[in-house]
């Protein structure tokens, strides 16, 4: 999307990216949302406060090795999480994701079993955001690169649960201006 940031990008309505998707979690029975920064730190905590309001449960945390990839957002993420049972991993180019969604990965995870990741599947693809048990987060510490945690989840592919949502919601990021289409506006 460069030489813009895709999550200030605005729809046909003016929401941003990161402003839909933090409003779908803020929909969903999250309990604790944490926001990792990168590029352009305050201006993306700017569109996700002015979403938020005073919604106590959203958090920043600042990933200052950005530049690294996702991983150093997954770590500073992970690493904000000290009490929390599971994180529900969100993307931040994923705005067609809604709380209604969340909450079926959610309500998965708290059916108990023997499944400690829930992963959102549509016609038996697998998507995101994936959800995983406490268990995991010192793992997500050894990541690298701009991979996120899928080699984490290709070793631990036992432990997977799988919901279909049967929305293709869940596949869909906005990398490029042609995935996003005309319905952002590059401001």
């Amino acid at each position: 999307m460069a030489p813009f940031n895709k999550l200030l990008l605005r729809d046909g309505a003016g929401r941003t990216m990161i402003g839909r998707v933090v409003q779908a979690v803020l929909e969903s029975r999250a309990s604790d949302i944490v926001l990792v920064t990168g590029h352009q730190a305050a201006a993306v905590e700017a569109a996700a406060r002015h979403v938020a309001g005073t919604d106590g449960r959203l958090r920043v945390v600042h990933a200052p090795a950005f530049a690294e990839g996702l991983s150093a957002s997954l770590k500073s993420g992970m690493g904000a999480l000290a009490e929390a049972l599971a994180a529900l991993v969100c993307l931040g180019d994923m705005p067609l994701v809604t709380g209604a969604m969340l909450d079926r990965l959610i309500g998965a995870f708290e059916s108990g079993g023997q499944k400690t990741i829930v992963v959102p599947t549509c016609r038996g693809m697998r998507g995101n955001p994936v959800l995983w048990d406490r268990k995991f987060f010192p793992a997500f510490a050894a990541i690298s690169g701009d991979r996120g945690a899928r080699d984490l989840l290709a070793r631990s592919m036992a432990e997977v649960a799988e919901v279909e949502l049967g929305d293709t919601a869940i596949l869909k990021d906005f990398d490029t201006p042609e995935v996003a289409g005309s319905d952002w506006a590059h401001t």
